[in-house]
């Protein structure tokens, strides 16, 4: 004799082999033969087409028999249906507002993507360019013949018809492939790095004073290049090397040079050659008019910070390419001043501001642009998040639910 209904209802219609439960799901136990609810839940019988509660059980059973209807022991689950899910799935976005899509993407992923992408395009399209460069800074590196002659005159159109003659045209990109291994973790943890550091940085009242901004710039700068610097180091070598042609090459030549040692050489001068640039690049960037277009934004921001730290860059160069960790910063900025005077300083800024601020206009506008896509398809989620809810919520109320 059963003492009470839910006594009664667990006797008629419980059986242990027949249950599934989705406890992730639903907060139903089932203990001892009785049903505990923790919440507000709905059975669903797979030999019915309605949902019953432990309340309703005894009405529902006693219909059944005065019709003469004997239900075969029920197989229920105890999870949520579809339609009671508390926010759109992907499906429904799709559907609707597919920008919404992004906001379910981690935001530091977005970003990470974001700056990644833009920063191996931009590279990519000026390679040439920065070839150039670099030997220019050099003095030609370890280049011989035509190469190395064109170089010295100072000539870039000169430099660039040389490397197409004695290279082919892969001679334009050589070296690429550690660029661009390095600029999609670079520009990734830079970039994310800054807005890290900008609302880290903020004061009591959320406000960004300039030297804060600044700060975090030239932090940003500094983490991007001590984590990607051994790859620009071996980017260096295999540019300026006529007898470096792949990556595993110039790794063995400069491990038998110094050991792990050699790929960190100018690491010093490359930190605080980075740190003034970035500030300078990043904070002008964001301190511009709105309404001045992302690229023209970026074009500028990188020509100022690039006419006062591009000395300092060509002093990273050449202490990077020696062969012994022996020059120091100071000394190699004597030597340059002793041989070319300031002019030597500036070697390359030609072919590195045509090569540079396009990129950098790119890039930064790209990840602007990332942002304010994923601000919209944040808003456009809280839309579909409000309708969705609304829906529910009458249909709760007109099936008697709520």
């Amino acid at each position: 004799m059963c003492n009470s209904s839910d006594q009664c209802f667990a006797a008629r219609y419980s059986d242990p082999s027949a249950m599934r439960l989705n406890l992730d799901e639903a907060s139903h136990r089932i203990v001892a033969g009785s049903i505990q609810s923790a919440a507000p839940a709905a059975c669903r019988f797979t030999t019915a087409s309605y949902c019953l509660d432990v309340d309703q059980a005894e009405a529902v059973e006693s219909t059944a028999r005065s019709r003469s209807y004997r239900p075969s022991t029920p197989c229920f689950e105890l999870t949520v249906s579809r339609s009671e899910q508390k926010r759109p799935d992907v499906r429904y976005l799709l559907s609707k507002r597919p920008i919404a899509l992004l906001s379910l993407v981690p935001r530091p992923a977005v970003l990470f993507t974001a700056g990644a992408v833009s920063g191996a395009i931009g590279k990519t399209l000026t390679a040439p360019l920065d070839r150039v460069k670099l030997l220019l800074q050099t003095s030609g590196g370890l280049q011989k013949g035509a190469v190395k002659q064109a170089v010295r005159q100072g000539g870039v159109w000169q430099a660039l018809v040389a490397i197409g003659r004695t290279e082919g045209i892969k001679g334009y990109w050589k070296g690429n492939l550690p660029q661009i291994l390095r600029v999609v973790p670079y520009s990734a943890t830079q970039l994310y790095s800054y807005e890290v550091l900008k609302k880290r940085f903020k004061n009591e009242m959320g406000e960004l004073s300039l030297s804060a901004r600044l700060a975090a710039g030239g932090l940003a700068g500094m983490t991007a290049t001590l984590v990607t610097y051994p790859l620009d180091t071996l980017r260096l070598r295999i540019a300026v090397d006529p007898s470096m042609r792949s990556i595993r090459g110039a790794s063995a030549a400069l491990f038998r040079e110094g050991s792990y040692n050699a790929f960190f050489r100018g690491l010093t001068a490359s930190l605080i050659g980075i740190a003034p640039y970035m500030a300078l690049e990043l904070a002008t960037y964001d301190l511009m008019p709105s309404e001045v277009p992302g690229f023209a934004k970026g074009f500028t921001a990188a020509l100022f910070a690039t006419s006062l730290c591009y000395p300092l860059d060509t002093v990273r160069r050449q202490i990077q390419l020696q062969s012994a960790g022996a020059l120091g910063a100071r000394q190699a900025f004597h030597n340059i001043i002793q041989r070319d005077g300031v002019p030597g300083l500036y070697k390359g800024f030609l072919p590195n501001a045509l090569k540079n601020l396009p990129n950098k206009g790119i890039k930064l506008a790209t990840f602007d642009t990332a942002k304010d896509m994923l601000g919209r398809a944040n808003h456009a989620y809280d839309d579909e998040l409000v309708k969705w809810q609304r829906a529910l919520s009458i249909k709760h109320s007109s099936s008697g639910l709520t």
